[in-house]
């Protein structure tokens, strides 16, 4: 592996381990024990890529003691791969890894979380873990609707192109228990929602569509009709993988740049724009010897045509980079690496967490091939065959995705 690759490397590793669940928990264990203080029974509901992390970090906050003095229990659903063992909180795993759609097992999960804090009382508290991911794991069909139905319609829009807004306002429509549905469903006194956010606006009805969310609320703070307390605690979000990101990259010696955050731009639109910082900053890395790097988060926004192949957004967003280089320039410049990473491993239905394109891999894939994979949506074979591929595994996080350019003069 070269220079460049090891760095990158070492980068999106970086990200990724500043938004492990616990760690960010930990943080915040002081306001934890404050608020679990009055309490009589503690019930831990919840559901995401991150949430058997979560789950975990509350365990560890509370410790033993604090565990045991409020009989704490709990079920958080979470994607196949995800599952640990804890001691208090149950962690089912309830679809298959890589398939971001709800299962029967989903609503069979959430309806037993229903039913947990249903049955509380105005002395109990609520804790529930919110994660990107969560729409798919946390899901309850309205009477009258389908599961069936409901993955059609999201499917459907999907596929259109809609962004993660559009697509969780039409959850919200489906379900009882998005929108806020699960607190209003709480009979406790409080209910407090640890949320990793994989929204770069990290608003609280986007989120896993808000399971504990309400239009009306100022910052998440919110009385439910059946008089439970509602806050919402933010743990972590995009900005903190981008920042341990950077921090990385200027600890590797490379002088850095972090652009703005963007969500729901297509994919064509990332690509070129990280081909161009990256030109620019490999130019000036020429100049004065200095290595450069351009950090980034978001989520890109792919349309996917009916006789599509095998990819994911980062995966395609690569090949968008490769194809900006060549209308531009005519190729792919020594010395420069462009990448795009999904936080949680999962870049749409694959074994893949992302792409990557340096040099390379760039001379190993022709223009056919690249121009039939990107109108296909079809980028995971020409990465796969070039060692252009990203692969983490389930990270057990989730805070949208991260892309880097390294441009080293050579």
């Amino acid at each position: 592996m070269d220079r460049l690759r090891r760095d990158a490397e070492a980068i999106w590793s970086a990200a990724i381990g500043a938004v492990a669940p616990e760690r960010l928990v930990a943080g915040h264990a002081a306001a934890l024990r404050e608020a679990v203080a009055a309490a009589e029974r503690i019930v831990v509901v919840g559901g995401g890529k991150a949430a058997a992390g979560l789950a975990a970090g509350v365990e560890a906050a509370l410790g033993p003691n604090v565990l045991a003095a409020h009989d704490v229990t709990g079920l958080v659903s979470v994607p196949k791969g995800c599952g640990r063992g804890l001691g208090r909180i149950e962690v089912r795993e309830t679809r298959p890894a890589g398939v971001n759609l709800p299962t029967p097992a989903v609503v069979a999960a959430t309806q037993e979380m229903l039913a947990l804090v249903g049955g509380l009382g105005p002395r109990d508290l609520v804790l529930a873990v919110v994660t990107g991911g969560g729409s798919a794991l946390i899901a309850a069909p309205r009477p009258g609707v389908s599961l069936e139905e409901k993955i059609a319609t999201t499917r459907r829009l999907s596929e259109a192109g809609a962004d993660i807004a559009t697509l969780n306002a039409a959850r919200r429509e489906l379900s009882l228990v998005k929108g806020g549905g699960l607190a209003r469903a709480c009979g406790a006194g409080r209910l407090v929602a640890l949320v990793l956010s994989d929204v770069i606006s990290s608003d609280l009805a986007v989120i896993a569509s808000g399971p504990c969310h309400d239009a009306s609320a100022e910052r998440g703070a919110w009385t439910t009709p059946r008089g439970c307390r509602v806050a919402h605690l933010v743990v972590g979000d995009n900005a903190t993988a981008v920042e341990a990101a950077a921090g990385a990259a200027w600890s590797l010696g490379y002088e850095v740049a972090i652009d703005a955050a963007v969500d729901g731009e297509p994919v064509d639109d990332v690509g070129r724009r990280l081909v161009e910082r990256g030109l620019e900053r490999l130019d000036a890395a020429a100049r004065d010897g200095r290595p450069r790097a351009v950090i980034a988060g978001g989520e890109a926004v792919v349309r996917v045509p009916a006789d599509h192949g095998t990819g994911g957004r980062n995966q395609q967003t690569a090949l968008a980079a490769l194809a900006a280089a060549r209308s531009g320039t005519g190729g792919w410049p020594a010395g420069l690496l462009v990448a795009s990473v999904g936080t949680d491993g999962e870049d749409g239905p694959t074994d893949a967490a992302g792409g990557v394109i340096d040099a390379g891999v760039a001379g190993s894939i022709d223009g056919a091939a690249l121009t039939v994979a990107l109108a296909r949506c079809d980028a995971y074979p020409p990465l796969a065959k070039t060692g252009g591929l990203i692969r983490t595994g389930p990270t057990g996080t989730n805070v949208a995705d991260v892309r880097l350019v390294l441009a080293r003069p050579s």
